[in-house]
This record gives C-alpha cells, sequence and structure tokens, in this order.
C-alpha cells in the first residue's frame, strides 16, 4: 500500500501578501475588487451535527474507525435497488471496481434485518404494557421473563444490525455517481472535442522547452529544490515570482467579475473530508499526502476544503448560488507519474491554484457547468492560448463527476496538447457525503394540528468545481508559446499592469 506520511512542523504561515501583489502605479488597483463583491447573505436556516442530523446522515465510517472520524454518506439505497440494470451498465462504462451485486445483497439484509428489530421492539412494547396491568404473581414472572429475552434478542440484533449498516456504507461508498446521457462511452481516447481555439504559432526558429527557458532567463530552478525537498519541487525566481502572482491577481478580477466570492483557505484538512469529496486519502497509488500521527492530510485541490465550509448544514434557497473562487497551494504524490511527459513544471508535488466552486440548486447545475467552462475558455483566450475543449468519456470521469469537461493547451516545447484545467459538476454526489441541503422557498403546508405549519421538506445541492488557473502549467504554455527568437519571452497584455507593466522577461547580463 503507498501511504504517504509527512511529519510536520507547526510554523506559523501567511500567505496574503503572496496573494495579492499590489500592481505598480498606473495600472488597476485591486481595491477596485470590492464593487464585485456580493453583498453578505443569509446562509443558515440552521447548522446540525452528526447526531442532530437526520437519520440517512449520522457519522459512521466502517474501517478505520479509531483512526478518523466516522461518517456516513445518505446513499438513496432504495434508488438504487429499483435502477439496478442502470447503476450496473455505469459501473462498466466508468470502469469502476464497484460492487453492486453486494451492495445489493447487503441492503435487502439490512431491510429484513430491520424489521425484525422494529418487530421485536413491537413485542417488548406490548409485554411492558402488559406488565402495567393487575396481574398474578406467576403471570408477572412469566412476563418479565419474556421481556428480558426480548431485551437480550434485541440488544444482538441491534449490534448485527450497525455491523451490517457499516458494511453497507463501506461497500456502497464505491459506487459512482450517475452519467450524464451525453457523456462518450470509453475511455480517454473516446473523449470528444466540445470546441478548438486558436491555432498552434508557427516558429521560424529553433524552439526551446519550458525548462531551458527557465534555465536561461534564471527564472526556475529546479536542482537546488530537489536538493532541498526532492524530486518533482522547484523553486521560482525573478520575473517567474511576479508572473505567478500576476496570474492569480488578474486570474481573481476576472472571475469575480462573475459573482464569485474570494476565499483562501486551510491547506490541512480532515481525512474524512477527502474522502467526502470522493478522494480516497489512504491507497494504493493514492495522490493525497497524509500526515503522520494524524486523521489529516494535505490538500490536492481547494475543492476539498471549500466543500467543507456548509458540511453538515441546510441553506436557504434565497442564499443560492454559492459561488466562491479559491486560492490555495495544493500538494499531489503524482504516484505512478514518470516518463517524459511530467517533466519539468508539468507534474510537480507543490503548486498554486486558483479554484472555481458552485452550490446550487439541482435544477440549476447544469447552467453552471456550461458557465464555469466558458470562464475557463474566455480566460485562456484572452491569453492567447491555442487549446481545446473536450467532453471527457466515461471512464475518465473519477467517481464524483456527473460530466467533466477538460481543457488541453498547446505546449510547443513539449510538443503536444496538455491538460490545463478541468470543470465537473457533481450533481448530489458530495453534497450527500458533507450533509449539503437547502430549504425550497415555497409556502408552509399547514399541518393537521391547527396553526402548525410543515416547512417544505429538504434537498440535496449540487456542487460544482472549476479550475481557473493552475500556475505551473500555465507558465509552461506561457514561456513556450510566447518565447522570442533572442531567448526572451513576450508577456501576454492582460497580465502586464500585475507585473508592474513589465512587457518582457529579457535574458540576464552575464
Amino acid at each position: 500500500m503507498s501511504l504517504h506520511k509527512l511529519r510536520l512542523a507547526a510554523v506559523p504561515i501567511t500567505f496574503s501578501s503572496r496573494l495579492f501583489l499590489k500592481p505598480f502605479p498606473n495600472t488597476l488597483s485591486l481595491g477596485l475588487f470590492s464593487r464585485h463583491l456580493q453583498p453578505h447573505k443569509p446562509l443558515l436556516v440552521r447548522a446540525f451535527s452528526a447526531s442532530a442530523a437526520v437519520q440517512d446522515i449520522p457519522a459512521t465510517q466502517a474501517s478505520d474507525s479509531s483512526a478518523r472520524p466516522q461518517w456516513k454518506a445518505a446513499i438513496d439505497f432504495k434508488w438504487i435497488r429499483d435502477n439496478k440494470e442502470a447503476v450496473e451498465i455505469n459501473i462498466k462504462n466508468r470502469n469502476s471496481n464497484a460492487n453492486l451485486e453486494a451492495v445489493l445483497e447487503l441492503y435487502e439484509n439490512m431491510v429484513n434485518l430491520q424489521k425484525e428489530v422494529e418487530q421485536l421492539r413491537e413485542e417488548r412494547n406490548n409485554v411492558a404494557k402488559k406488565m402495567k396491568g393487575k396481574l398474578e404473581p406467576s403471570q408477572r414472572e412469566t412476563l418479565v421473563e419474556e421481556g428480558k429475552n426480548l431485551k437480550e434478542s434485541l440488544v444482538s440484533l441491534e449490534e448485527d444490525l450497525v455491523k451490517l449498516k457499516d458494511e453497507l456504507q463501506h461497500v456502497a461508498q464505491s459506487i459512482p455517481n450517475m452519467t450524464h446521457p451525453d457523456v462518450p462511452i470509453g475511455g480517454e481516447d473516446s473523449s470528444a472535442i466540445r470546441k478548438e481555439v486558436g491555432s498552434p504559432r508557427e516558429f521560424s526558429f529553433p524552439i526551446k522547452d519550458h525548462l531551458q527557458l527557465g534555465k536561461d532567463l534564471d527564472l526556475i530552478d529546479f536542482d537546488s529544490a530537489a536538493e532541498v525537498s526532492g524530486s518533482k519541487f522547484f523553486y521560482l525566481k525573478n520575473e517567474a515570482v511576479l508572473l505567478e502572482m500576476a496570474l492569480l491577481n488578474w486570474t481573481l478580477s476576472q472571475v469575480m467579475k462573475k459573482g464569485f466570492t474570494p476565499l483562501t483557505t486551510p491547506e490541512i484538512v480532515r481525512s474524512s473530508i477527502v474522502e467526502k469529496c470522493g478522494f480516497q486519502p489512504r491507497g494504493d497509488n493514492t495522490q493525497v499526502y497524509s500526515i503522520d500521527g494524524t486523521d489529516q492530510c494535505l490538500i490536492g485541490t481547494a475543492e476539498i476544503p471549500v466543500g467543507g465550509i456548509h458540511m453538515d448544514s441546510i441553506l436557504l434557497e434565497s442564499a443560492l448560488p454559492l459561488k466562491y473562487i479559491a486560492f490555495s497551494h495544493c500538494f499531489r504524490t503524482e504516484a505512478g507519474a514518470a516518463g517524459a511527459a511530467t517533466k519539468g513544471l508539468y507534474r510537480v508535488h507543490q503548486f498554486s491554484k486558483a479554484e472555481m466552486f458552485v452550490i446550487c440548486r439541482p435544477e440549476d447545475s447544469e447552467s453552471f457547468h456550461q458557465e464555469l467552462i466558458q470562464i475557463e475558455e474566455d480566460l485562456f483566450t484572452s491569453l492567447g492560448l491555442h487549446f481545446k475543449t473536450l467532453d471527457m468519456a466515461t471512464a475518465d470521469l473519477g467517481a464524483p463527476a456527473y460530466r467533466k469537461f477538460d481543457v488541453e493547451a498547446w505546449m510547443p516545447g513539449l510538443g503536444r496538447f496538455g491538460e490545463i484545467s478541468s470543470a465537473s459538476n457533481c450533481t448530489d454526489y458530495q453534497s450527500r457525503r458533507l450533509g449539503i441541503r437547502y430549504r425550497p422557498s415555497e409556502q408552509p403546508q399547514t399541518g393537521p394540528k391547527k396553526g402548525k405549519a410543515n416547512l417544505p421538506a429538504t434537498k440535496f445541492v449540487h456542487t460544482l468545481n472549476a479550475t481557473a488557473c493552475a500556475i505551473p502549467r500555465m507558465m509552461v504554455c506561457l514561456l513556450e508559446n510566447y518565447q522570442q527568437e533572442d531567448g526572451s519571452v513576450v508577456i501576454p497584455e492582460p497580465l502586464r499592469p500585475f507585473m508592474g507593466g513589465i512587457e518582457l522577461i529579457k535574458p540576464k547580463l552575464k
């Protein structure tokens, strides 16, 4: 088993100064961002703990319960049973190892055992009622013995039921989300091109890859980072640092205009939050770094801590949608990654990223998915990149996504397209695990008791996520596509106000 463990010292770190690099004079001020911040909305009707939650989302997880918080997903087992054929086909199309037959068998056993438990409870209650009447000593003795036997049987069955529910949860949590009907069936090669923008730049001189450019322009230091931290780490230097800040601040300024609230997030989270978002923190070829001796992990994406903000809560419908743009550092083991396709900045263990995250009503999630991919395409078009958007095939979706669009940009130094972004609609897969619901706004219905109104039933929200800017791969694109014959690199015009007006990264004088 590939379990990546870290031993971390408590070192105070702040990122605010890195995130908002103030533009130089005569440039756009980040103070103008405030006009795009949305007024504060009332978010919660009430927050509830696991113990106070409705029955289908108590906290528990069967395996490794002593090492991490227990939790349960609000999986609709009856729906799975009633739609067995569709679920079975979906599991096959997504190349999932989920065991549907085991889930259905465990569910049937649980339902039958639940009936037995309820029957015994009813018999025990009947015995208790009889005990309240006037009885002969012999009759009372018989009822006492019967009640004792029923209690012992009930305790045993209830223990079996708890174990069965835990096992059912453990097996059922591997069932992936259902799939949008328009998603291509097959592996990555079956993915369909949704859009292609631009064309590859034609160079009249021998081109360099970003590693050579980074070395020649004194922008990136892999060698020192390898000595300090190991392979797949790097130092950014000189104009590359400004370029990272410029990319982040420009991205934030553009996305906030679309009504997104900016966030910075914790970069260490509980393992259970990682699991609830659909990732496997402990397992073969895990991409997650786990911290030794704790139930915590380093995040691989801001999607995880942002998803956890509203965990175990009921939102007002009037508060939806919630749209966030979150900055964080991301940490990934990149287990199993090797070869020329992963060299340089393309695949690294630590990087900066701006991630969009949306919480909305179920009927709105497809339109927000289109909005997210459009934002991504507009950003990359503004930077003059040649890219294509792919509707990813079933086997490449991962467990949470109902549908996923990937953006691949042309990287001339690497001589291929490389993924720079993705946008996923996870429907209610994550919200059923995180316990995020909303209360519809329709008028309460008057109940049978005079003057007592029934609130409308809560529903699970839908969640979506999309990469706005992953720094290393954006740097690969910009350095390789904007290189000049003299070895310099042109800064795309939208980024110049955030780099103090720098238009060109020139070779350093020896």
